[in-house]
């Protein structure tokens, strides 16, 4: 779940027309990540293009694929899951990219135009004909209800599930003939919102092959009760935590995309190549004979293979951005993977240990006042991030964005973060402030903070990246200036992920205060940048136990109404409310690419279409 500038980084967030045009998601015309004058060039075509070959594809430090079960269960995260599983299994939506455009659905996706009616309580999701999966059988509406059923009866083990969204805003699943499915919904709702973050959760899993109970048990219908659902859930979910078998495990070779796996090692490394019985469209064939998405534990060690030639795309670190044109000259070219994303710390609301200060607003501003977004953007990041203001992404600009929410509410001032502090009764002895005034009043440090009670708090960070430590060593040493002891522990990124999972007070597993997930962007949006499954009370997303009846209120607002101020509001509100702590936020990565690699569009949802990837005839060479 991440996310990771000109474009904020992630998922493009088309902007999807209004109202009406949004029913047909005219994406095309308003797509979100534009610049000044037009769109943003999504890398370079051209050149003869030859058929094979195989590329290397670096992956981000420490976020190892390690989920392939394309219903995806909390604490399993990590972009690159979805993204793999999207070239097993087509999307049913999804932000796509189509002649140049973001829409949700397009020459990859197995939707079509999604058809609104019933005052926007019913949804009809036509499917494209013709597709199979790779054993032969049609991929039908049946494969799409299959999905519905296992996530209705196991929503809390899925990592996408909020309360009050999918599938709970579903009265009705309806299959109409094998190629259409409709969803009579609890209520009217935006058709910008629910097609964009809801329809885009659809996946159409192969029933005919995975509807069993038990390992070579009999396939029937038993997702269709409740228990059934369990247990086939179950079983699917047990195989997919057995990474070392993934591809050995028949159960993964039924698959309806343009490519199927070769391979995926405990390290991470997953080997793709071309499905031969894919029965899409022609122009999803993949070029390549095999891909390969290589992970790394650092950013370094990433560095010195790109250096020796070892992959034909990778990245080199914002540290060594001056050093470029060593790369170009050496046959590769440099293009910033932006994205739609926003970069936070979470605040552990829950903390067995802090959980009564992070329930203060007043102790949240002094320490967003401590944060200097901009001098760590410019100097640690070396340019490549820009300061996160709220949840809504600041750039590009969007419908979505309001005028209050592009100024900075808390801007770097030490001063009026420790004025924040003593107002309400925390004196620094010896380098840590100490609450002196317990207590519920106005100027006393609140709720379940003791006398004495110094403002200690622990960081869980991601490893494997020179400027993520150097940001939270410079965050250590800010904090410290209102008093604030922060202890930094750094953890590989799907440690942390499963680790800052959300938790009761007082539970083994809920003593973190603070957690880091963010060195490529914390959260990358879907299309509408809503925060239901960030910020809403109870969203699997929502690791920090966040809860406000008037945030529930006003998220609620965005997925109802397709009026832009319900979507304002939020963004407003939230900037000022800080459920999180905002931090710069980086662009995914600096890519390197080999110049004869060419059909690279860099999706900022951090997705990837290898199978537009091609490689093009040097002069005087066949290849």
């Amino acid at each position: 779940m991440r996310s990771r500038r000109s474009c904020p980084r992630a998922r493009r967030r088309a902007l999807i027309a209004a109202a009406a045009s949004v029913a047909a998601l005219a994406l095309t015309a308003v797509t979100g990540c534009t610049k000044e004058g037009g769109r943003v060039d999504m890398g370079p075509t051209g050149g003869t293009p030859v058929e094979g070959g195989t590329a290397t594809m670096a992956l981000q430090p420490a976020a190892t694929p390690n989920w392939i079960f394309p219903i995806g269960a909390p604490g399993y995260g990590a972009s690159y899951n979805y993204g793999i599983q999207s070239l097993l299994f087509m999307p049913v939506y999804d932000a796509v990219q189509d002649k140049g455009e973001l829409t949700t659905h397009g020459p990859s996706t197995l939707g079509g135009k999604p058809r609104f009616s019933d005052g926007n309580k019913t949804v009809t999701v036509p499917l494209r004909e013709g597709v199979k999966w790779s054993d032969g059988k049609p991929v039908t509406s049946r494969d799409i209800e299959f999905w519905f059923n296992l996530v209705k009866a196991n929503k809390a083990s899925w990592g996408n599930y909020s309360v009050g969204t999918m599938p709970d805003n579903v009265k009705r699943f309806e299959t109409v003939d094998d190629h259409t499915v409709r969803l009579h919904l609890s209520r009217a709702y935006n058709p910008d919102w629910f097609t964009a973050n809801q329809l885009t959760l659809m996946r159409a899993l192969p029933q005919h092959a995975w509807d069993a109970r038990t390992d070579g048990g009999e396939v029937g219908d038993w997702d269709r009760t409740k228990d059934g659902a369990k247990t086939v859930f179950a079983r699917l979910t047990r195989h997919a935590k057995s990474l070392g078998s993934y591809g050995s495990d028949p159960l993964w070779k039924t698959v309806n995309g343009p490519w199927k796996l070769a391979g995926w090692r405990d390290s991470g490394q997953v080997t793709i190549v071309p499905n031969e019985k894919y029965t899409g469209p022609t122009s999803q064939r993949p070029h390549l004979d095999k891909v390969v998405f290589k992970p790394f534990t650092t950013a370094d060690s990433e560095y010195n293979v790109l250096r020796s030639g070892g992959v034909d795309y990778g990245y080199i670190p914002p540290s060594v951005m001056a050093q470029k044109e060593k790369f170009e000259e050496k046959g590769y070219r440099t293009d910033p993977w932006e994205g739609w994303a926003a970069t936070y710390i979470v605040y552990n609301f829950n903390s067995t240990h802090a959980g009564p200060m992070m329930d203060q607003l007043y102790i949240r501003r002094a320490m967003q006042h401590l944060v200097d977004q901009k001098a760590m953007s410019d100097v640690i990041w070396q340019g490549s991030a820009t300061p996160t203001l709220g949840p809504v992404p600041v750039t590009p600009k969007s419908q979505y964005l309001s005028e209050a929410m592009e100024k900075n509410q808390y801007p770097f001032d030490v001063k009026k973060a420790q004025r924040l502090l003593s107002e309400h009764g925390w004196r620094t002895v010896d380098g840590t402030a100490r609450c002196l005034r317990p207590g519920t009043g106005a100027d006393a440090c609140g709720k379940g903070i003791a006398k004495n009670a110094p403002l200690e708090l622990t960081l869980l960070s991601q490893s494997g990246s020179t400027e993520t430590t150097n940001m939270m060593q410079e965050l250590k040493s800010s904090l410290s200036k209102g008093g604030i002891d922060l202890t930094v522990r750094q953890q590989p990124l799907n440690s942390v992920l499963g680790n800052s999972v959300p938790c009761k007070a007082k539970d083994p597993g809920c003593d973190w205060d603070m957690s880091f997930f963010g060195t490529a962007g914390s959260w990358y949006y879907p299309l509408n940048p809503s925060g239901e499954q960030l910020f809403s009370t109870g969203a699997s997303a929502n690791f920090g136990n966040y809860s406000d009846k008037k945030a529930d209120r006003i998220i609620r607002a965005v997925q109802y109404s397709p009026d832009m101020k319900a979507m304002h509001a939020y963004g407003e509100y939230l900037a000022e409310q800080l459920p999180v702590m905002w931090m710069p936020n980086p662009a995914y990565q600096v890519s390197v690419i080999r110049n004869d690699l060419r059909g690279i569009g860099q999706n900022p949802t951090v997705t990837f279409a290898p199978q537009d990837w091609y490689y093009v005839k040097k002069k005087g060479a066949d290849k």
